[in-house]
């Protein structure tokens, strides 16, 4: 009987252990983007544009615009859980989008003395692994989130509007 008891006792530690393990990922997240400064909204969007600018050809200028549903720091690293909006303009069409994507992003940073650099971007895969790559990258609390912006970024959109309508005015 006190083997059975023991082992009892073992399964439920060893449950619970599993069970703390599995949630730590979502211990430290951090709804919106309150904790998110200029600096690392300029650092993720300097390196969208710079990712992508030899992707998308025949633009002359290249913005990114993100929505951040939240954030998570472990270790000195901290994740990003977003939609991107990237767009590619020329002056001769003002501000209608010549090339460019929008999705869901997983952007890891780390500080290095006072400057923030990606160190990771994550995108979910394309067609019927869409959905599993989403759920891999995203905890559930920002999942859904991600799935009712999809194809819907009209915040994003008057965003992109105003940085591309202050780039033609620069141009002028």
């Amino acid at each position: 009987m006190s083997n059975i008891f023991k082992a009892t006792i073992l399964f439920l530690l060893f449950g619970a252990l599993f069970l703390v393990g599995c949630s730590g990922n979502e211990v430290n997240l951090q709804d919106g983007d309150k904790h998110i400064t200029e600096e690392i909204d300029e650092v993720i969007s300097d390196y969208i544009i710079q990712k992508y600018s030899s992707s998308y050809l025949d633009t002359e200028k290249q913005f990114e615009v993100h929505k951040v549903y939240g954030t998570n720091e472990s270790d000195g690293v901290i994740s990003v859980y977003m939609w991107s909006y990237y767009g590619g303009f020329n002056k001769s069409t003002g501000i209608e989008n010549q090339a460019g994507h929008s999705l869901p992003a997983l952007v890891q940073l780390s500080k290095k003395e006072e400057n923030y650099s990606v160190i990771e971007y994550t995108e979910p895969q394309d067609g019927s692994l869409y959905q599993s790559s989403l759920k891999k990258m995203f905890p559930k609390k920002y999942l859904k989130l991600a799935q009712q912006d999809s194809g819907n970024i009209e915040d994003l959109q008057k965003e992109m509007d105003k940085k591309v309508e202050q780039w033609l005015e620069g141009q002028e």
